[in-house]
């Protein structure tokens, strides 16, 4: 979710289509809530109100220092699990649903985007602690298809899903893999649909035409609303279904 056209539109889709599809969890990425850049306790309590349980982050985890005291309280909020030993907060959350217990991890790529330590082994490390839990979702918020991919060809038949994050623009690539895990390279934004990845884009433009600094802001404009929606089975965790989901302003 991109700033407040983007929490606004969530909260606007989540509250017509909740009662309907009655999902069991609803996760989000909320690393660009704030302004496009960030989450802030006021947004996030926005976020819970809308009906989002779990809110995962990314490489804009700390771009808001409010958020410091906050991530570590508050269990509903999963920052990268690679982040060093000592880092404020958590990598992974467990949450009940109804009687089944569901294993929420953030990792955070590092091709192009951080030098944290291996997201692969971060897994590994959480999967060994909480073998006794099979219904496991993961957010890989990478710069790369393949570095997404090859995490949901390395935890296939491990866990329920691998959901990419980070690039705000949706994947056509859903599928189930061999094993039994749901996957997807990106599940995209919700926010501005005409700006570039939410962000004014002229001011965008003009960064990348004379590399001068440019103060970037949320774009106006009508919104995208986009997610994923899975069916996993009650007993092995494995993915039955995954279904993009992707609503336009105006459309």
């Amino acid at each position: 979710m991109v700033g407040k056209p983007g929490v606004d539109f969530a909260a606007d889709v989540l509250g017509r289509t909740l009662p309907a599809l009655r999902p069991d969890l609803v996760i989000a990425n909320g690393e660009n809530a704030y302004s496009g850049r960030g989450l802030v306790p006021k947004i996030a309590d926005q976020l819970y109100d809308a009906g989002i349980e779990i809110v995962t982050m990314g490489n804009h985890t700390w771009d808001r220092k409010e958020i410091v005291p906050l991530i570590d309280k508050d269990e509903r909020i999963v920052r990268p699990a690679n982040y060093p030993d000592g880092t404020p907060g958590r990598g992974y959350t467990v949450c009940r649903v109804g009687r089944t217990q569901v294993l929420i991890v953030n990792v955070m790529g590092q091709t192009f985007l951080s030098q944290l330590d291996s997201p692969f082994s971060a897994v590994d490390k959480i999967l060994r602690e909480h073998q006794d839990i099979r219904h496991i979702i993961v957010d890989m918020h990478a710069e790369t298809t393949s570095e997404k991919l090859a995490m949901g060809w390395y935890l296939d038949g491990r866990v329920s899903a691998v959901v990419g994050t980070h690039t705000h623009v949706p994947t056509a690539d859903e599928r189930i893999l061999p094993k039994g895990s749901a996957y997807i390279s990106d599940v995209g934004m919700v926010g501005p649909r005409d700006g570039i990845l939410g962000m004014n884009r002229e001011a965008v433009l003009k960064r990348l035409t004379t590399h001068m600094p440019q103060r970037f802001e949320v774009a106006p404009g009508p919104r995208q609303f986009c997610s994923v929606l899975f069916q996993l089975d009650d007993e092995s965790g494995k993915a039955l279904s995954i279904e993009r989901m992707i609503e336009v302003e105006g459309d």
